[in-house]
């Protein structure tokens, strides 16, 4: 059994990890906004990142209510993000769909742990399982939408 100070700091670090997760897909989708730029399907685009920037609030508004310190920068996912879906936009806007399609899916996986891990804070399982995976699960539908 963990104690509750070590539960508390793992519950943190885990909310830090993803609220640099959900800012590095903030970044790509900017960067996949540039792409698209007026083009059919740029508005879920934009949704979608719209969905993100509350995540980040959502994580950083916990880790605060926890005594923690919210992290404020992606440390390096946002440019490997940015580098996939970069990749993926030149050989074609499907391809850089799917990119951000398996983005969300990730993002997804990482929700489910932390519901899963015992040092998650039952009012932050609550968080992940009720606002933010659900989200992701939104925006998932939504971009396979736009292939439609």
């Amino acid at each position: 059994m963990i104690d509750t100070h070590e539960s508390r700091r793992q519950c943190i670090d885990r909310c830090n990890s993803l609220v640099r997760g959900e800012i590095s897909a903030v970044e790509t989708y900017d960067t996949a906004l540039k792409r698209f730029g007026s083009e059919s399907g740029a508005e879920v685009l934009r949704e979608v990142r719209s969905e993100h920037a509350k995540s980040v609030e959502a994580l950083r508004q916990n880790i605060v209510r926890m005594g923690g310190e919210p992290a404020t920068e992606s440390k390096g996912w946002g440019d490997f993000a940015t580098t996939v879906t970069q990749a993926a936009s030149l050989v074609g806007d499907k391809a850089a769909l799917e990119a951000l399609k398996q983005g969300e899916r990730l993002g997804m996986k990482e929700y489910e742990k932390g519901i899963e891990d015992e040092a998650t804070e039952e009012q932050t399982k609550l968080l992940y399982s009720e606002d933010l995976l659900p989200r992701l699960s939104s925006n998932l539908t939504r971009l396979e939408a736009v292939e439609s």
